[in-house]
């Protein structure tokens, strides 16, 4: 849980021609790359490495960061379509299961209600507060809590049912059951 929440608060890389230094490697100039197989950036990289092993050459600096931007906004839709797919299948699988119950970890908590992930599946549905008897409401950013004196935390273990699956949103609404003891 920690793991998803650190990476889910981390900045997303971004291509671009401007001059970034390394931090955890003091280095004023860096440039990053893995493998061109995987990643058009890096077949850029390469290439300018290239040509200047055989002749001092450089890049037009807009060209570049045109390319550069296009990268990132490719990676960008290309991780999106990845996790839509992702949660399809999820919900594909789960549509038959409404109506049964699951062991879920808190995964969020917004104003309006309180995301869960399955254990077994992964897949991440909610359950909203006007469905929640005793009053919830968000408390903290990770909490929330109730006019019964009731809280719910991130990384806490629940028993919840699922109430419907909305296939065309990749949505799984969740009902609260009760809390494993542990």
């Amino acid at each position: 849980m920690l793991e998803q929440l650190a990476i889910r608060t981390m900045a997303k890389a971004i291509s671009t021609t401007n001059t970034i230094a390394h931090y955890g490697l003091a280095f004023d100039y860096y440039t990053h790359f893995t493998s061109p197989i995987r990643r058009y950036a890096d077949v850029l990289v390469h290439r300018i490495l290239d040509a200047n092993l055989k002749a001092v050459t450089r890049e037009d600096k807009d060209n570049l960061e045109a390319k550069c931007k296009h990268i990132s906004d490719m990676e960008r839709a290309a991780m999106n379509a990845e996790r839509e797919s992702v949660k399809y299948k999820q919900m594909e699988y789960l549509q038959n299961k409404v109506g049964q119950e699951f062991i879920g970890i808190i995964s969020g908590v917004i104003e309006s209600g309180i995301f869960v992930e399955l254990e077994d599946s992964r897949a991440e549905g909610m359950m909203s507060f006007r469905t929640m008897h005793g009053g919830f409401y968000q408390t903290a950013p990770f909490k929330a809590g109730s006019r019964t004196g009731d809280e719910f935390t991130i990384g806490q273990k629940i028993k919840v049912r699922i109430r419907n699956i909305d296939m065309g949103l990749r949505q799984m609404d969740l009902e609260f059951i009760g809390p494993i003891k542990s």
